[in-house]
C-alpha cells in the first residue's frame, strides 16, 4: 500500500474514515500539498479553493466521528471538469470569451449530486477552449502536461482531470467526452474512465457539442469508477434526455468475472492503421479475456469510417457555440477552434440532416452487432501520447485532432457505453489503452469485464504521483 494518503483510492478512504484511522481533514490537506507540489509541472488545474476544500473536509470530519456519513463520497477530494457549472466558481471553459464577472449560482446535476453525497469539491481541472479537441492547451489557460512525461500531452478534452488523479491532486475526477474526451486522456495516461450510454448521467447544460457529449467518471481503478457512477447518475429534470432513474449500485456484480461472455475483438475497425507496439499489448490484454474463460473471436464491426458524419455534427456543433459572439470575441478563440467554427458554418442543412441520418444507421448497425457479441474490444487510440501544445502528432499528415482518434468517436455518435483501461507501457514509457464498449444502456457490463482485466493487470501510477 502506498505511504502517500492522497492516492489512496475514494473506496479505501471511504474505509478508512469509517474506522477512523483517517480523517477527510488530513486527506484533503495531503490532496492540496500534492497540487502544491506537482501542479506547477503538469498545469491540471485553472482553480484551486483550498479555504473551501478544508471547511468541507471538517465537516465531513464532523459527519465521520458521528457514524453519520453524509452519502457514498463524503469526505472523498474531488476535481471538476472547467466545463461544468460549479456553484461560487467562475466557468470559463478555457475560453477568453466567457465573463468571469457573471453570478455563478448553480451546479450541474452531477456537481450537485457530488455536494449532496458530501465530496470535497477541490477545484476545476483545465480543459481545451470548450473542450473542442482531444488535447488539453487553450489561449486562457495555456497547456497541460502528461504525468508520465511532461513533455508529451495528457491528451483531452479532460487531460486537466486526467492528470489531476494520476498524481493524486484529486482522489476522483469528472469529464466529458463527446467524441473521446474521458477515453482519450485515461488511454494517454495510464488511467481508468467510462463514458456511460448517453443520457445515464443527467447534463445542464447541455453541450454546444449536442448528444454526442457525455459526462462521466475518471478514475485511478474501476471500482471508485463504478461508485463516482452511482452517485452522479442519478435524476436531474433540467436534463430533458436522462435515462429513466435506476435505482442501481454500479460496484454490485463487478466480481462476477467474464466466463462464458461472446467477445468480439476488433484490432483496427477495419480502416485504422495502428502502432505495432500499440496492436501487441492490446491484442496481449485480450489474449487475458480468453483466459478469464470469455469465448473471443477476432472480427470487425462492419461499419464503414464514421469521421464525415462526426465531422459534420462536431464542427456543426462548434459553429452553434460561435454563434453570439461578435467578432472580437471570435478573434480570442484557438486559431484551431475558429477554423472548425468556420467549416460548421459552411454545411448546409441538408448536409447535417443527412449526416444525422447516417449516425442513425450506424447505431442501427451496432445494435444488431451486439445481438451477437456481449462486448467489443479495441485499442483506446493508435498511438502513445505525442508533443504537449499540438492539437497532432507530427508524423501524421492530418490537420485536425479526430484524425488520430478513429476508435473513440464513433461510439459518441451511437451512444453506447465504453470505456477505456490501461494496458500496458511502449517503449517510449507511455501507457497504452483498451477500449471496452458494449450496447446501449449495459455499462454494468464494461465494468464488470474491466474489473476482471484490472483484477490480473492493476492500474499503475507514474513516477511523478509518489512522494
Amino acid at each position: 500500500m502506498t505511504s502517500n494518503i492522497a492516492l489512496l483510492s475514494a473506496s479505501e478512504l471511504i474505509q478508512r474514515y469509517r474506522d477512523k484511522s483517517l480523517s477527510p481533514v488530513e486527506v484533503v490537506s495531503a490532496t492540496l500539498q500534492q497540487i502544491e507540489n506537482l501542479d506547477s509541472a503538469l498545469n491540471a488545474f485553472c482553480l484551486v479553493d483550498k479555504p473551501a476544500a478544508l471547511a468541507a473536509a471538517k465537516q465531513a470530519e464532523r459527519r465521520w466521528l458521528k457514524g453519520q456519513p453524509k452519502g457514498l463520497v463524503d469526505g472523498v477530494p474531488v476535481a471538476i471538469k472547467d466545463l461544468l457549472l460549479t456553484k461560487g466558481w467562475p466557468t470559463l471553459r478555457g475560453s477568453r470569451t466567457v465573463n468571469k464577472d457573471q453570478t455563478w449560482g448553480e451546479d450541474a446535476p452531477c456537481v450537485a449530486r457530488l455536494r449532496e453525497h458530501g465530496a470535497v469539491l477541490i477545484g476545476k481541472t483545465t480543459t481545451p477552449e470548450f473542450g473542442w479537441k482531444g488535447v488539453t492547451d487553450s489561449p486562457l489557460t495555456g497547456i497541460t502536461r502528461n504525468p508520465w512525461n511532461t513533455a508529451v500531452t495528457p491528451g483531452g478534452s479532460s487531460g486537466g482531470s486526467a492528470a489531476a488523479i494520476a498524481t493524486g491532486m484529486a482522489a476522483l475526477a469528472i469529464g466529458t467526452d463527446g467524441g473521446g474526451s474521458i477515453r482519450i486522456p485515461c488511454g494517454f495516461t495510464g488511467m481508468y474512465g467510462i463514458k456511460a450510454t448517453f443520457g445515464r448521467v443527467p447534463a445542464y447544460p447541455l453541450s454546444p457539442f449536442g448528444t454526442v457529449a457525455h459526462v462521466g467518471p475518471m478514475t485511478r481503478n474501476v471500482s471508485d469508477t463504478a461508485l463516482l457512477l452511482t452517485v452522479i447518475a442519478q435524476p436531474d429534470c433540467r436534463d430533458w434526455h436522462a435515462l429513466p432513474h435506476e435505482e442501481r449500485d454500479y460496484r454490485a456484480g463487478l466480481d462476477t468475472g467474464v466466463r462464458g461472455l461472446k467477445i468480439a475483438f476488433s484490432p483496427d475497425l477495419g480502416y485504422v492503421s495502428v502502432e505495432q507496439e500499440i496492436a501487441k499489448l492490446v491484442r496481449q490484454a485480450v489474449d487475458v479475456f480468453s483466459d478469464l474463460g470469455a469465448d473471443v473471436t477476432e472480427i470487425d464491426p462492419g461499419f464503414p469510417d464514421p469521421w464525415d458524419c462526426f465531422t459534420k455534427t462536431w464542427f456543426s456543433g462548434a459553429a452553434y457555440l460561435a454563434r453570439s459572439l461578435d467578432q472580437k470575441q471570435r478573434k480570442l478563440l484557438d486559431p484551431g477552434l475558429l477554423q472548425i467554427v468556420e467549416q460548421g458554418e459552411s454545411y448546409s442543412l441538408m448536409e447535417y440532416i443527412n449526416a444525422q441520418d447516417e449516425r442513425g444507421k450506424l447505431g442501427e448497425h451496432m445494435k444488431r452487432f451486439h445481438q451477437k457479441y456481449d462486448l467489443l474490444l479495441t485499442p483506446t487510440l493508435p498511438i502513445t501520447a505525442f508533443a504537449a501544445g499540438q492539437e497532432v502528432p507530427d508524423q501524421m499528415q492530418a490537420e485536425r485532432w479526430s484524425s488520430w482518434t478513429p476508435f473513440t468517436f464513433p461510439f459518441n455518435l451511437t451512444g453506447q457505453p465504453a470505456a477505456s483501461i490501461p494496458c500496458g507501457l511502449a517503449s517510449n514509457g507511455l501507457p497504452a489503452g483498451l477500449q471496452i464498449i458494449a450496447d446501449k444502456y449495459d455499462e454494468a457490463l464494461v465494468l464488470r469485464a474491466s474489473y476482471a482485466y484490472e483484477s490480473v493487470h492493476p492500474i499503475a501510477l507514474p513516477d511523478l504521483a509518489q512522494p
